[in-house]
């Protein structure tokens, strides 16, 4: 309790920061300062409101108050950011304190500066990187294979049925011959995912699909979320083993179910190429000692937004990107969607073609 009084006390103070700040640099008198600081409040409010209270709102208004809710949230970041290095410069005599009090200059820029990282974001998450890894095997498979590997797409009130039909165009695009999903498919409610019956737009991909949980799957009612990946022609693997094409893929159980097996456990005995699908990226000795030929998950987004990925990069081992230990490799994917707002600054939403070659067929 502690500490979530602390972390409470901490965002408050943060806020006040940078409302103090808003009805400084405002001019015009206290009209125009009560204006912009109502409105800056008010859009923290409807990021609360729709935080708690989302499921209670039709369809329509609730994916409007989705979008405009966490959007606050960057746009909170980059505020408080944009103050702080203003305090620290005008400290410094780098920047007039005029500048900060009662300036069209000031609000301007800071608005400016916040409105153009917001819209440079937009783009960065609409754009899908196309990431490409060939891994050369000398155990047994029956022919070179393309696989398809994305995690967090995070459908749901802002991913909607539109920009997953575009995502599975992509995919198919490939000619993959197996298709991996590593967790977190659904956001935050199975609700708009059903309603909107997003289940035949994963049933077009022309490959087989498996996919594992991830911990979103536990906030959006688990046991519906596993009716819809059946209807969605999604096999879910919970710590259990799909063979085919001499692949064994080893989907295992989120960290925020109760139980799961190791991952020893769960390769004991098996001879094809091993994928391992662990949706959170801890413990990547555990893969390495069991000797997985690959791991893939997903989870961190990277941080989704600078500077957040500083916090990523120094929480995981490894929070983005290829990896290596021993004979074991790694992707961990910053996710084909996102989480909250679509925007990304200093990181990417992407998809993994790997090519799988029998040693035969390596030049």
């Amino acid at each position: 309790m502690k500490v979530i009084a602390i972390i409470l006390a901490l965002i408050a103070a943060l806020m006040g920061y940078v409302s103090w700040h808003l009805w400084k640099i405002t001019p015009m008198g206290w009209p125009l300062k009560l204006t912009v600081v109502g409105v800056f409040l008010l859009w923290m409010t409807s990021f609360f409101v729709c935080f708690f209270a989302l499921e209670r709102f039709p369809i329509k208004v609730a994916t409007v108050g989705y979008e405009v809710g966490n959007t606050w949230l960057i746009a909170f970041l980059y505020l408080l950011l944009v103050f702080f290095v203003a305090d620290i410069a005008s400290l410094c005599h780098l920047l007039p304190k005029s500048f900060l009090n009662d300036s069209w200059a000031g609000l301007l820029s800071a608005f400016g500066i916040v409105a153009f990282l917001l819209i440079l974001g937009g783009f960065q998450y609409h754009h899908k990187y196309r990431e490409e890894l060939t891994i050369t095997t000398t155990k047994p498979i029956e022919k070179p294979l393309t696989i398809v590997l994305a995690s967090d797409l995070h459908i749901g009130y802002h991913n909607r049925k539109a920009e997953l039909a575009r995502w599975v165009n992509l995919i198919n695009a490939e000619s993959p011959d197996l298709v991996l999903f590593g967790g977190d498919i659904i956001d935050r409610s199975i609700r708009p995912v059903l309603e909107g019956n997003y289940a035949e737009e994963f049933r077009r991909i022309k490959a087989p699909v498996y996919t594992v949980l991830g911990n979103h799957e536990f906030f959006s009612q688990l046991e519906q979320a596993e009716c819809f990946f059946k209807d969605a022609g999604i096999v879910l693997l919970k710590d259990s083993v799909a063979q085919l094409k001499g692949i064994d893929v080893i989907g295992r159980n989120d960290r925020m179910a109760r139980r799961r097996a190791c991952v020893k456990d769960l390769s004991s005995g098996l001879n094809g190429f091993t994928i391992l699908l662990d949706h959170q990226p801890y413990h990547l000795e555990d893969a390495e000692n069991a000797g997985i030929d690959f791991q893939f998950s997903g989870h961190t987004h990277r941080g989704q937004v600078w500077p957040i990925s500083w916090i990523t990069d120094a929480l995981y081992e490894k929070s983005w990107g290829h990896h290596q230990r021993g004979n074991t490799r790694y992707y961990i994917s910053s996710g084909l969607g996102i989480w909250g707002p679509k925007i990304r600054i200093g990181t990417r939403s992407e998809y993994l073609v790997l090519h799988l070659l029998p040693n035969e067929k390596a030049t």
